[in-house]
């Protein structure tokens, strides 16, 4: 399965400290595990999502939290992914996205936070080259790849484009 989107205008924001602290204990990830080059951040393109990168892929594999919990979290503050990232290298990601607003743990492909990510890395003159790619859905046994096309204009659309599949 392929699809193609093109995100409304992007933008991002900082996490004031006290949601960033809330955050990382909904998840049990204290701030010693997050990656500094890509701050907590509430992100944007079409449908808001908080992001939060970690220093270690065995923390992002082994993700964990309370779903009516995150509901309660996500929905006191209209999120529609809470998005974990961890950097492979400066244009490629490993990802979850929490989807308890959506009442499941998981969504293995999220396109509008794939946006989202990629505009916050133009924000943080991230060194891209104009182009990522998020593998997702990995350790949930539903590989997805997406990529992200991004242009040098603050706040514009991103071309997204990804395929899923389902291991058998």
């Amino acid at each position: 399965m392929s699809a193609a989107l093109l995100s409304p205008p992007t933008r991002s924001r900082a996490l004031d400290e006290a949601t960033a602290t809330a955050l990382g204990d909904l998840f049990g990830i204290g701030p010693d595990r997050i990656d500094p080059r890509i701050p907590p951040a509430h992100i944007h393109a079409g449908a808001d999502h908080f992001v939060l990168a970690l220093k270690d892929r065995t923390m992002l594999a082994a993700m964990h939290y309370d779903l009516d919990a995150g509901r309660a979290f996500m929905r006191a503050r209209d999120l529609v992914t809470i998005m974990l990232v961890h950097v492979r290298d400066d244009r490629h990601f490993d990802a979850r996205n929490a989807f308890a607003s959506g009442g499941v743990f998981e969504d293995p492909a999220t396109g509008a936070a794939a946006a989202a990510f990629a505009g916050y890395l133009r924000d943080l003159g991230w060194p891209h080259g104009g182009r990522i790619e998020i593998f997702q859905g990995d350790d949930m046994g539903m590989p997805s790849r997406i990529t992200a096309e991004i242009g040098a204009t603050p706040g514009a659309p991103i071309r997204v484009s990804g395929t899923a599949r389902r291991l058998e």
